[in-house]
């Protein structure tokens, strides 16, 4: 089996942020995996979307269920598209290049890794930055009164140093690498556990224990109950849709294959568990306490008696959603922006600019109102979902899980130039795709397919991917396929 050849790849103007991993690079191990989507799982963001859910009229048990089985299609989404991070070592934004071209593939890397990234994180910024405005409030009360009516684009001056604050903390994590990531990640884990086990248990004494909560039934929802719920879980998997394409960010530093299925369903399974009944616990806890719905948990949050509770809650808030927006939006954003300007940006630069442009993104007209939000998962599920699609498609039927690594990193000739750097079959994929998934959302009788646009667009993406790049490939024989690691395929 020939080896890849990195010596010419550098030559030819790769940076070592878009090579494969070296082995002494690739030492996450399950721990790491298990840890790593943690912030991604319990964020304000997420907690505002289950918050919705209820805003829709469903019951307990429909809303349990729905985050149940939406965490099972989402580790196995992760650990799938995953995979040939760790067998490889591959960056998303080499791997794209794999069935879009070398060309091709700055579309879907735009759309994941620069405008959904960035919109991304600015707003998770914003969701950190308000729970930021509550902790120093508790401990500096004359802070919220600051600059008394003045505002800068419907931004109160107290909301507008939070925001630049954590927006700092955000850049800083970046400055820290994905090592300092990882033990980062590490610590978080157990404070999750403790506050938000807390916070859960707060909320059923508070509602006069578990009895009233699952006793709760909601309004009811209106409409086709099964479309809905399907929407539902769509709603929880849509804000996994970014991550889901580029999970080889991630999966290239891990130590085999087995590793990061173990650690990521494990992960994602007792982290959705947890977060289940500590969100349903403290959204209806609240409810019934207080007679009215609170769909957003900061607002929960700061109803709490005791300064140390509000501390260490919000502080916990502030890191999950710190977490989850530097390896959810900056992580990729960076390595995308370095891929499509290998020889003007590195992964810190590229990241750098990313946090600089969510900035103007003004992402606090997202956290307008409890359901506002959907719109915005529904729109990058549709974009996204059909990159998925076919990132899977091509990988596992048409490739049959084999890279020819000399030939990717070979952007003027070789099986993976297509048609002057394009591949059309994924490009027309992708918008066909794409229409399908969102079209609901300008003609009423089609709105079904764009609640479920997550679900549309990947199965319509593989499907129609396959059908129309099968033909193509047989007969093809992709032999001498170099891999630094195939132990672990």
């Amino acid at each position: 089996m020939s080896q890849f050849n990195r010596k010419d790849a550098m030559a030819a103007g790769y940076s070592n942020d878009v090579l494969p991993t070296t082995a002494e690079d690739r030492n996450w191990g399950v721990g790491n995996f298990f840890t790593v989507w943690m912030g991604s799982v319990h964020n304000i963001p997420n907690y505002i979307a289950i918050g919705g859910l209820f805003a829709l009229g469903m019951s307990v048990g429909q809303v349990f269920a729905a985050i149940l089985i939406a965490s099972l299609v989402i580790a196995a989404m992760l650990v799938l598209n995953g995979h040939a991070g760790s067998k490889y070592g591959l960056p998303f934004a080499m791997l794209l290049r794999l069935s879009y071209g070398p060309k091709g593939a700055m579309i879907p890397g735009v759309l994941r890794g620069v405008i959904s990234a960035i919109m991304w994180f600015g707003f998770q910024t914003y969701a950190g930055s308000q729970a930021l405005s509550i902790l120093i409030g508790k401990l500096w009360p004359t802070y919220l009164t600051l600059g008394g009516d003045w505002s800068l684009l419907g931004l109160s001056l107290p909301a507008l140093l939070s925001f630049l604050l954590f927006w700092l903390f955000n850049v800083a994590l970046i400055y820290g690498g994905m090592g300092f990531l990882g033990k980062f990640t590490n610590i978080l884990s157990p404070l999750v556990y403790i506050v938000f086990g807390g916070m859960a248990i707060w909320a059923i004494n508070l509602a006069g224990g578990i009895g009233p909560i699952l006793a709760y039934t909601g309004s009811g929802v209106e409409g086709n109950k099964i479309v809905i719920f399907i929407a539902a879980i769509t709603a929880v998997i849509a804000a996994w849709a970014a991550p889901i394409v580029n999970v080889s960010d991630f999966t290239k530093l891990a130590k085999s294959t087995k590793t990061q299925a173990i650690g990521q369903t494990a992960g994602l399974v007792v982290a959705y568990l947890l977060f289940a009944v500590a969100s349903i616990a403290i959204i209806v806890g609240s409810e019934i306490a207080f007679g009215t719905p609170i769909w957003n948990v900061l607002d929960v949050v700061a109803r709490f008696d005791g300064t140390f509770a509000i501390a260490i809650s919000v502080l916990t808030l502030c890191l999950t959603t710190l977490s989850v927006n530097v390896t959810g939006n900056i992580v990729p954003a960076g390595y995308q922006l370095a891929s499509l300007f290998p020889k003007k940006l590195t992964f810190k630069s590229g990241a750098i600019l990313a946090a600089i442009i969510g900035i103007l993104t003004m992402p606090w007209k997202l956290m307008e109102s409890a359901t506002s939000v959907f719109t915005f998962l529904n729109i990058v599920g549709g974009i996204l979902a059909p990159v998925t699609g076919i990132m899977l498609a091509h990988y596992f039927i048409i490739s049959k899980k084999k890279i020819d690594l000399n030939a990717l990193y070979d952007a003027k000739k070789g099986r993976y130039h297509y048609k002057k750097g394009f591949n059309v079959n994924a490009i027309v994929t992708t918008i066909i795709a794409g229409v399908i998934c969102l079209i609901g959302n300008f003609i009423p009788f089609l709105k079904p397919l764009y609640d479920m646009s997550w679900f549309v667009g990947i199965i319509t993406a593989f499907i129609l991917y396959t059908l129309l790049e099968l033909p193509q490939s047989k007969g093809t024989l992709i032999a001498k396929s170099p891999t630094l690691n195939e132990e672990n395929s």
